[in-house]
């Protein structure tokens, strides 16, 4: 099963809607004349085309909702083939994807597939959608907004800086050790309601911005602490980000020398 296969079995009888809602449009302003002008002949003419207009269109709606009863929607979810199209067209479009279904990541959103109600969420908004192509394009979109807004890496490393200071001090750790980012997230998110506004895929944005700019040498704090980060040895201790490029990285740590 295909949305596509629908989608091109619809459109014809979408165009011959239109066209048939226009040709009605411009008889009901006909006859609104006719019977301005009192010209009966053509307004007894005119409101049986009308009438024979009107019976086309709703033969046209009819073969549509025909055409939409019959596609099983939750089959088209249940059996797997809207998540095997979508994640063809993440492939197709160089949109990175991860997981199995019904969860996915999409960096940095998570997807749900949700078969009993045949929706999908972004996140944690619900996205009405049987058409892979058009989900992913509003994937697409929302990243392509998320990379539009502005970022501090200066201000964002020191509110780390700040956290991992806390982290070290409850750890027992001396300045300048090494702290997982997975170890230093749930610092920074001490409470659950925290962590649900600000999640793991978040943070990992977050990091890969902070990435980002460490890459072009930018590893100074807004408050003057330099910070290092560490490649993940083990993927499963890293957390995974995409860097500029669109590579995948693993970073397991990070670290700031010590508090002047």
């Amino acid at each position: 099963m295909n949305y596509e296969d629908l989608y091109q079995a619809l459109t014809p009888d979408e165009k011959s809607l239109k066209e048939t809602i226009a040709a009605l449009t411009r008889l009901q302003k006909t006859i609104v004349r006719e019977t301005e002008s009192g010209d009966l002949k053509y307004l007894s003419r005119d409101l049986k085309t009308i009438a024979q207009t009107a019976a086309a269109l709703s033969a046209t709606i009819e073969k549509l909702s025909n055409s939409v009863e019959g596609f099983d929607s939750r089959a088209y979810f249940e059996d797997g083939d809207f998540a095997a199209q979508m994640l063809d067209i993440c492939h197709e479009q160089n949109v990175d994807v991860q997981g199995e279904f019904p969860v996915y990541k999409m960096f940095p959103y998570k997807v749900k597939i949700d078969v009993e109600n045949q929706d999908v969420y972004l996140d944690k908004k619900r996205i009405q959608c049987m058409r892979p192509s058009s989900f992913v394009k509003t994937v697409k979109a929302s990243q392509e907004k998320l990379q539009k807004v502005r970022f501090n890496a200066e201000s964002y490393a020191d509110e780390l800086a700040d956290t991992y200071d806390l982290a070290l001090l409850k750890l027992n750790k001396k300045p300048g050790s090494v702290l997982y980012l997975t170890s230093l997230y749930k610092f920074l998110t001490p409470m659950g309601r925290f962590r649900r506004e600000y999640d793991m895929q978040g943070f990992s944005y977050d990091i890969s911005r902070l990435y980002a700019e460490y890459v072009k040498g930018n590893r100074t704090s807004k408050n003057g602490r330099t910070f290092d980060f560490g490649p993940a040895h083990n993927n499963s201790k890293g957390i995974r980000i995409l860097d500029a490029n669109g590579n995948e990285q693993f970073l397991a740590t990070i670290s700031f020398d010590v508090k002047k």
